[in-house]
Protein backbone atom coordinates (compact mmCIF):
# COMPACT_ATOMS: atom_id res chain seq x y z
CA UNK A 1 0.00 0.00 0.00
CA UNK A 2 2.68 2.10 0.95
CA UNK A 3 4.32 1.87 -2.49
CA UNK A 4 1.02 2.72 -4.22
CA UNK A 5 1.29 6.36 -2.43
CA UNK A 6 4.81 6.77 -3.02
CA UNK A 7 3.91 6.28 -6.97
CA UNK A 8 0.77 8.21 -7.23
CA UNK A 9 2.56 11.32 -5.66
CA UNK A 10 5.51 10.54 -7.94
CA UNK A 11 2.93 11.20 -11.06
CA UNK A 12 1.81 13.80 -9.42
CA UNK A 13 5.29 15.65 -9.81
CA UNK A 14 5.82 18.10 -12.97
CA UNK A 15 9.06 16.65 -15.00
CA UNK A 16 11.78 18.36 -14.10
CA UNK A 17 13.96 19.32 -17.53
CA UNK A 18 17.24 21.14 -18.28
CA UNK A 19 20.02 22.35 -15.58
CA UNK A 20 17.76 21.46 -12.74
CA UNK A 21 17.44 17.45 -14.22
CA UNK A 22 21.20 17.00 -14.75
CA UNK A 23 21.74 18.13 -11.47
CA UNK A 24 19.79 15.95 -10.03
CA UNK A 25 21.02 12.84 -11.99
CA UNK A 26 22.67 9.89 -10.13
CA UNK A 27 25.28 9.98 -12.92
CA UNK A 28 26.70 14.08 -11.81
CA UNK A 29 28.91 12.86 -8.75
CA UNK A 30 30.32 10.47 -11.09
CA UNK A 31 30.76 12.97 -13.64
CA UNK A 32 32.48 15.42 -11.64
CA UNK A 33 35.09 12.80 -10.04
CA UNK A 34 36.28 11.87 -12.90
CA UNK A 35 36.80 15.36 -14.27
CA UNK A 36 38.43 16.23 -11.11
CA UNK A 37 40.80 13.14 -11.37
CA UNK A 38 42.01 13.99 -14.93
CA UNK A 39 42.41 17.94 -14.22
CA UNK A 40 45.02 16.25 -10.78
CA UNK A 41 46.33 13.91 -13.60
CA UNK A 42 46.73 16.49 -16.28
CA UNK A 43 48.58 18.69 -13.88
CA UNK A 44 51.00 15.92 -11.99
CA UNK A 45 52.00 15.09 -15.82
CA UNK A 46 52.78 18.31 -16.97
CA UNK A 47 54.87 18.91 -13.99
CA UNK A 48 57.17 15.74 -14.72
CA UNK A 49 57.42 16.77 -18.05
CA UNK A 50 59.06 20.09 -16.76
CA UNK A 51 61.47 18.46 -14.47
CA UNK A 52 62.69 15.97 -17.17
CA UNK A 53 63.23 18.53 -19.33
CA UNK A 54 65.36 20.94 -16.87
CA UNK A 55 67.23 17.94 -15.91
CA UNK A 56 68.33 17.32 -19.49
CA UNK A 57 69.19 21.03 -19.80
CA UNK A 58 71.24 20.92 -16.68
CA UNK A 59 73.45 18.19 -17.75
CA UNK A 60 76.86 18.49 -18.58
CA UNK A 61 79.79 16.51 -18.87
CA UNK A 62 81.29 14.63 -16.35
CA UNK A 63 77.76 14.05 -14.70
CA UNK A 64 77.20 10.46 -13.74
CA UNK A 65 73.59 9.38 -15.97
CA UNK A 66 71.21 6.39 -15.65
CA UNK A 67 69.51 5.57 -18.97
CA UNK A 68 66.14 3.86 -19.36
CA UNK A 69 67.90 0.88 -20.44
CA UNK A 70 69.21 0.74 -17.00
CA UNK A 71 72.97 1.66 -18.47
CA UNK A 72 74.99 3.45 -15.87
CA UNK A 73 77.87 5.70 -17.44
CA UNK A 74 79.63 8.98 -17.36
CA UNK A 75 79.22 11.80 -19.67
CA UNK A 76 82.00 12.11 -22.16
CA UNK A 77 80.09 14.45 -24.46
CA UNK A 78 76.81 16.12 -25.67
CA UNK A 79 75.45 16.95 -29.24
CA UNK A 80 71.61 18.23 -29.70
CA UNK A 81 70.24 14.50 -29.45
CA UNK A 82 72.79 12.25 -28.70
CA UNK A 83 75.15 11.55 -25.97
CA UNK A 84 77.92 9.63 -25.42
CA UNK A 85 78.72 7.74 -22.11
CA UNK A 86 81.87 6.08 -20.79
CA UNK A 87 80.73 2.74 -19.44
CA UNK A 88 83.82 1.05 -18.27
CA UNK A 89 86.90 2.91 -16.63
CA UNK A 90 89.02 0.16 -17.33
CA UNK A 91 88.89 -0.43 -21.55
CA UNK A 92 87.61 2.84 -21.65
CA UNK A 93 84.07 1.44 -23.56
CA UNK A 94 81.99 4.31 -24.77
CA UNK A 95 77.91 4.14 -26.26
CA UNK A 96 76.05 6.56 -27.28
CA UNK A 97 72.85 7.45 -26.54
CA UNK A 98 69.46 9.24 -27.24
CA UNK A 99 69.52 12.48 -24.99
CA UNK A 100 65.39 11.64 -24.20
CA UNK A 101 66.73 7.94 -23.19
CA UNK A 102 68.45 9.40 -19.78
CA UNK A 103 66.33 8.78 -16.89
CA UNK A 104 68.86 10.28 -13.96
CA UNK A 105 71.66 12.95 -13.69
CA UNK A 106 74.24 12.79 -10.54
CA UNK A 107 76.65 15.45 -11.11
CA UNK A 108 80.57 14.89 -9.35
CA UNK A 109 79.22 17.46 -6.28
CA UNK A 110 76.47 15.55 -5.49
CA UNK A 111 78.28 12.28 -5.59
CA UNK A 112 80.71 13.44 -3.77
CA UNK A 113 77.87 15.40 -0.84
CA UNK A 114 76.41 11.97 -0.75
CA UNK A 115 79.49 10.28 -0.28
CA UNK A 116 80.64 12.82 2.37
CA UNK A 117 76.92 12.35 4.04
CA UNK A 118 77.39 8.81 4.52
CA UNK A 119 80.60 8.99 6.41
CA UNK A 120 79.27 11.48 8.75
Amino acid sequence: MYWLTLLAEGEQQQPQGGLAALLSSPMAPMVLIIAVMMIFMSRSSARQRREAQALLAGMKKNDKVVTQAGIIGVVVSINEEEVTLRVDETTNSRIRVLRSSIVKVTSEEQAAQAAENKTS
